[in-house]
């Protein structure tokens, strides 16, 4: 069973949104997309200052199994980049709602978090 915080928001694309409460979110993918890919290898991080649209890839993942786009679940500017995972990029399977965060993003509008999935939802969606 995954685990699914009930303070993040979730797209359908298993990427999870913590509003950071400044205009800003944080981004990652859930714990159940961790699992789907199987032993992270390899993260592309989004550059700094590029812009995002909701639904678009901006990311990529690799696993041992296969890699992943990561899509932006919101529109906005990519304002700061989690270059620990460089180095680690298996964060993303040990630790995916704490140290492996991959974006922040600067909102271009908030009500883009309003058409993202609460807990229950995204919980729902991958039953």
């Amino acid at each position: 069973m995954s685990t699914i915080p009930e303070n993040l928001k979730y797209a359908d694309s298993h990427e999870w949104v913590l509003d950071n409460g400044d205009g800003t979110v944080t981004v990652g993918i859930t714990d159940h997309a961790q699992d789907l890919l199987g032993d992270v290898v390899y993260v592309e991080l989004p550059e700094i200052g590029s812009e995002v649209t909701a639904a678009e890839q901006f990311s990529l993942v690799e696993s041992v199994k296969a890699a992943s786009d990561i899509y932006a679940p919101v529109n906005g500017e990519i304002i700061a980049v989690n270059e620990d995972l460089n180095d680690s990029p298996e964060l993303i399977n040990e630790v995916p709602f704490e140290g492996a965060w991959i974006a922040k993003i600067k909102l271009s509008d908030s009500a883009d978090l309003d058409k993202l999935l609460d807990a229950a939802g995204y919980s729902a969606s991958i039953e």
